[in-house]
């Protein structure tokens, strides 16, 4: 449990990074929901939220395989690569991405499969679209997994190499689950029970010019309702708006105070900001600093 909290909280800190300058910026609560109610929407941000979540799991059960810290799984005992150079040896110890996967797929899906919902309901459609989401951030793991070699040999040489599978940076992860975000697919509860897209015609035509509609695969996120402005608080959306948020007056991308001040104005503010200054090495060995105070300019939302 230790690792799945790690690996939960690894991707509450992603999905900060990633979305630090929009409106949405994937802000956390006290309750057990962590994201609070924006989790009760069908939006494009529950998407990335559930995808996130599982990807930071499976992230941290593969490596404390890999690091002997779990009894119940070691190294990966992934088959050599068709491709890879006969001369170099198969082996090492690489990041157990198989019981990642499976792991997280009990666990994190767990809670969404106990549930049972009446058949064509709301609720039913959410059930369905988490779990569609926690396997793309699964999946999403396994496809950023790189194939990594070392050299063994005396003085330097490189008389034998070794390559294993390793787990990418997780920042990788999360750089591609948000391209999926950016391009996350609408559906809708069809009356089998089943989600599919959402005719092209049914779309408003601001939203019909902007998204190439296609047949969503297990790689690509989905979601079933428009997301809320975010701009204003709204506890039922989940919406911490946007009031007092930093902005650039510079920008013209979402972090610009005109679309994240959503037209409310901003204000302009000197502030005394102290950071670390001048710093030498000193033998040996350690760094040693002084502390400056500088004037910056702050602007945030009305």
């Amino acid at each position: 449990m230790p690792h799945v909290g790690r690996g939960a909280l690894m991707g509450v800190e992603e999905c900060q990074y990633q979305f630090r300058e929009m409106k949405w910026n994937c802000s956390t609560t006290t309750d057990e929901t962590v994201f609070g109610a924006v989790l009760n929407y069908g939006s494009k941000e529950t998407a990335f939220a559930h995808a996130i979540s599982a990807a930071g799991v499976v992230h941290t059960v593969a490596r404390a395989c890999r690091d002997g810290n779990l009894q119940s799984c070691g190294c990966s005992n992934e088959d050599r690569p068709e491709n890879l150079h006969k001369e170099w040896i198969w082996g090492g110890c690489g990041d157990n991405i198989a019981y990642g996967y499976r792991f997280t797929e009990g666990f994190v899906d767990l809670p969404e499969r106990e549930r049972i919902f009446p058949k064509n309901s709301v609720d039913q459609g959410k059930k369905l679209m988490n779990l569609h989401n926690n396997e793309v951030g699964r999946r999403a793991v396994i496809r950023a997994m790189r194939l990594t070699c070392k050299c063994h040999g005396v003085s330097g040489s490189c008389s034998v190499i070794t390559c294993w599978k390793q787990l990418s940076p997780f920042r990788s992860v999360g750089e591609q689950i948000r391209s999926k975000y950016e391009l996350a697919t609408q559906v809708k509860l069809n009356r089998r029970g089943r989600l599919q897209n959402i005719p092209i015609s049914s779309l408003l035509p601001q939203v019909r010019s902007k998204r190439h509609v296609r047949t969503p695969t297990a790689d690509d996120l989905i979601f079933l309702q428009q997301s809320p402005d975010y701009c204003t608080f709204n506890t039922t959306a989940g919406s911490f708006g946007t009031k007092g948020r930093k902005c650039n007056k510079e920008s013209n991308g979402p972090d610009g105070c005109n679309q994240m001040c959503c037209g409310r104005g901003f204000t302009t503010k000197r502030v005394k900001v102290k950071e670390r200054c001048k710093c030498k090495f000193q033998w040996c060995c350690y760094v040693e600093c002084k502390t400056c105070t500088k004037i910056v300019e702050m602007t945030t939302c009305k």
